[in-house]
């Protein structure tokens, strides 16, 4: 756990109870917006990083609920989301923001989608932040996780524990992939050589979902590339507080060159196995594991 950038302490329980409380109160909140809002056809309002990765009216509104109940709940956080602007505060505390992960889901359908709210410490960034309070809601089935700094994480009043380690070999592995053709390429390589050496891999489309998954014990491990401080924030904690490691390659820490997750001795596998593959490059000449 990295101290917050600006030397401020961290809440105490209560404070942390209370930032949970909060998060999964937002979280619902924003779901019910998402799933009573959505049209029998969903259209695409804009597109980000590829014209496959695409912004609904639902993202949008789902975000200018929850900045607009965090204005009136703690007017001095700060906040960051995935479709507006940054908003700086001076309380020490930032909320950041997936409205909706899995947007191409929603998009089609595919009960598979989730809100993301997380309360951090310092500089918002996974690679110098805390986070303190978590909450990532399935909107389609309810499935509700939530997690505090120090006080475990929870899946409907159950205290969550990742699996037992087992051997790569027979670890069920969620993955995700990028919008853009080159980071494409590059996962598709990687994940090539990393399916003949694990159980079976899982490609459910929303990283919040998975971290979350891999802590209810639903898989083994997890890795992904490119995942932005909204994907990892909540479900990164939920994740941790149930025992998993959650790290990036080469000592660095989880974030966007990537973010690795599991029992220990199942994530050092998994990371060691990545950095032979070179997953965190996007070229197409990385390493042969077989090597």
């Amino acid at each position: 756990m990295c101290p917050p950038a600006d030397d401020r302490p961290l809440p105490n329980g209560a404070e942390v109870d209370r930032l949970v409380e909060l998060a999964e109160r937002l979280a619902r909140g924003a779901g019910d917006l998402v799933l009573t809002g959505r049209p029998d056809q969903v259209e695409v309002s804009g597109t980000k990083s590829s014209l496959i990765d695409v912004v609904t009216e639902r993202d949008l509104a789902s975000e200018a609920y929850l900045r607009r109940e965090l204005a009136r709940e703690r007017p001095y956080d700060g906040v960051l989301g995935e479709e507006e602007d940054p908003l700086v505060g001076t309380s020490g505390v930032t909320w950041v923001l997936d409205p909706i992960d899995g947007t191409v889901n929603y998009l089609y359908g595919i009960p598979a989608y989730a809100v993301s709210v997380a309360a951090v410490v310092g500089t918002p960034d996974p690679a110098v932040w805390t986070v303190v309070a978590a909450c990532v809601h399935a909107v389609a089935d309810g499935r509700t996780w939530t997690a505090g700094l120090g006080r475990g994480a929870y899946l409907a009043g159950r205290r969550l524990a990742v699996n037992v380690p087992v051997p790569l070999d027979r670890s069920l592995v969620g993955t995700g992939f990028g919008y853009t053709a080159e980071r494409r390429t590059s996962q598709a390589r990687v994940v090539a050589q990393v399916l003949p050496r694990v159980r079976d891999i899982r490609r459910i489309g929303s990283a919040a979902m998975d971290l979350c998954m891999l802590a209810s014990g639903n898989l083994d491990a997890y890795y992904e590339r490119g995942l932005q401080p909204w994907d990892l924030a909540a479900a990164s904690l939920v994740a941790r507080e149930a025992g998993a490691v959650v790290t990036g390659l080469r000592g660095a820490p989880a974030g966007e060159e990537m973010t690795v997750a599991g029992p220990a001795v199942t994530a050092a596998a998994l990371v060691g196995l990545l950095e032979v593959l070179d997953a965190d490059r996007d070229d197409v000449s990385g390493g042969d594991a077989s090597a």
